[in-house]
């Protein structure tokens, strides 16, 4: 059975709201977008690097919101390697708004219950699947328990607002620390998983 891992940055005060850019997510107001880029180092693209390629084959997971903007942003960069590695994988996308044929190459719209349809396709074989941010989506996952692996890159920052990960009633989950790495930036990469 395939593994779900969710590769996502977050704040100490687990806000995961637009960590890439200004404009990327301003719902209810936020204003603090892009609060992730002063901490990037090298080292947080070898984890992400790692979550796309931690088994063969993968595929990658998205919630509608976060695959228009990787969409809209990664298909048309051609000076780094991730836009090849993205290209390449297949992408599975939670929508209820969208329609077949998707725009970006190797994507694939779930039908249905996007939790359910994630469910059928671990039962289906030895395919991981990597979440890239896609919180809402994520919260949906974690809610039927389907997450194996929390892959968190922790930020030390606090904005005390903005959308968390895991907002007040989110279920109950016991994890194991099972790695860890900090940055000269003071970003952790803390891997979970469901405690036994």
């Amino acid at each position: 059975m395939g593994k779900v891992i969710v590769h996502i940055s977050l704040t100490l005060d687990g806000v995961m709201q637009a960590p890439g850019r200004a404009d990327e997510d301003t719902r209810g107001g936020f204003s603090h977008g892009g609060w992730a880029s002063p901490y990037f180092h090298p080292v947080m693209a070898k984890a992400a690097g790692e979550a796309m390629a931690s088994a063969t084959p993968s595929a990658l997971l998205f919630g509608r919101r976060t695959y228009e903007d990787f969409y809209k942003v990664w298909p048309g960069r051609t000076d780094n390697p991730f836009t090849k590695v993205l290209d390449a994988q297949q992408k599975y996308v939670a929508s209820t708004t969208l329609t077949e044929p998707l725009p970006w190459v190797n994507s694939t719209l779930l039908q249905g219950d996007g939790a359910a349809a994630v469910a059928r396709l671990k039962a289906e074989g030895e395919r991981d699947f990597t979440v890239l941010g896609s919180g809402d989506f994520v919260q949906s996952l974690m809610r039927h328990d389907l997450v194996d692996e929390w892959r968190l890159l922790i930020h030390p920052l606090v904005l005390g607002t903005g959308r968390r990960l895991f907002p007040d009633g989110a279920p109950l989950a016991k994890l194991t620390l099972a790695d860890t790495e900090s940055t000269p930036t003071g970003v952790i990469i803390a891997t979970y998983r469901p405690a036994a």
